[in-house]
């Protein structure tokens, strides 16, 4: 048995494997299909039964990862006026 302790280790990244779109766990199931899931107002629940394999610490690592990737310095709202 595997134990994940980081969202790190749930996305995957192969060239061979969706194109090299990241992926979880590196089944094919890509983060951004989790991703167009919610964006269609699918329900976690939903989606979890839509993909029995994934669980619900692999859709909380793919908001992670984009969160990670689009992540910068905010500036305080205070300074915006």
């Amino acid at each position: 048995m595997v134990i994940m302790t980081s969202w790190r280790d749930r996305i995957t990244i192969n060239p061979n494997l969706c194109g090299g779109r990241p992926c979880i766990r590196g089944m094919r199931i890509p983060v951004a299909d989790i991703l167009k899931l919610y964006e269609a107002d699918l329900t976690q629940d939903q989606i979890l039964n839509k993909f029995p394999d994934l669980e619900k610490q692999d859709i909380e690592a793919a908001f992670k990862f984009v969160i990670s990737k689009l992540d910068y310095p905010m500036l305080p709202y205070d300074d915006l006026d």
